[in-house]
């Protein structure tokens, strides 16, 4: 999914990330879109941990803006509380309190998706397409798809993208069924190392999956 044209116009488009609301998309096509808990809000985020109106982004001169509503629990872009109105940049990742992330998509360069109804995850050269199975990196759709336990390990890692991944949720995420039994640290290992070598196919010399000793996995997605 890229910007999406409207009368021959693209428009820009915000992706969630986290939370409840994940795969979500709003079309920005009017002059603001109003984020907070109350009804009257275009996005509404029914969370106590966001004000009643959280944050605004409106259409400006040159693109487009986001601005704090002097909410309670504060509004970040790109990892930086912000506290005056500040101009949003094709890719860009809001966070809305602690409860939403949001990308910013504003142009067709960003996401190559291009048929409607999928919903891309992912900010960065490595995406996916959590309704149709299908991985990207770069450019390039990974061919032959990813084996159902690649898969389901890349979707654990990029919806935890923000954190290290212990090998515990590994096991409850890829092998729901064992309850942790009969799988080894030497069977997490090797299924890391495949799906690395998978990855690195398509962009030679990248490892995407960190292993981050005595803790577990993060997700290496540059933007």
């Amino acid at each position: 999914m890229s910007g999406v044209k409207n009368n021959a116009v693209e428009l820009p488009v915000l992706i969630a990330q986290t939370g409840k609301l994940g795969g979500s998309r709003w079309v920005l096509e009017g002059d603001q879109i109003l984020i907070g808990r109350g009804p009257e809000c275009d996005l509404v985020i029914a969370d106590r941990q966001v004000s009643r109106q959280h944050a605004r982004i409106r259409r400006t001169g040159t693109g487009y803006s986001l601005e704090d509503l002097a909410s309670k629990n504060g509004t970040h872009l790109n990892g930086v509380p912000i506290e005056q109105e500040v101009p949003l940049q094709d890719g860009d990742v809001i966070q809305i309190a602690l409860v939403l992330r949001l990308v910013f998509v504003g142009t067709e360069d960003t996401i190559p998706l291009h048929r409607e109804g999928l919903t891309p995850v992912g900010l960065g050269r490595l995406r996916m397409d959590p309704q149709a199975h299908r991985v990207w990196v770069g450019r390039s759709e990974i061919d032959p798809p990813l084996s159902p336990p690649q898969y389901r390990l890349l979707e654990l890692m990029i919806q935890n993208s923000d954190r290290v991944v212990a090998r515990e949720e590994i096991v409850e995420q890829v092998w729901p069924d064992s309850a942790g039994e009969g799988v080894s640290d030497q069977a997490i290992d090797a299924l890391v190392r495949r799906l690395r070598e998978r990855l690195m196919e398509f962009d030679p010399g990248h490892p995407y999956v960190l292993t981050v000793r005595g803790h577990g996995f993060r997700l290496n997605n540059p933007i």
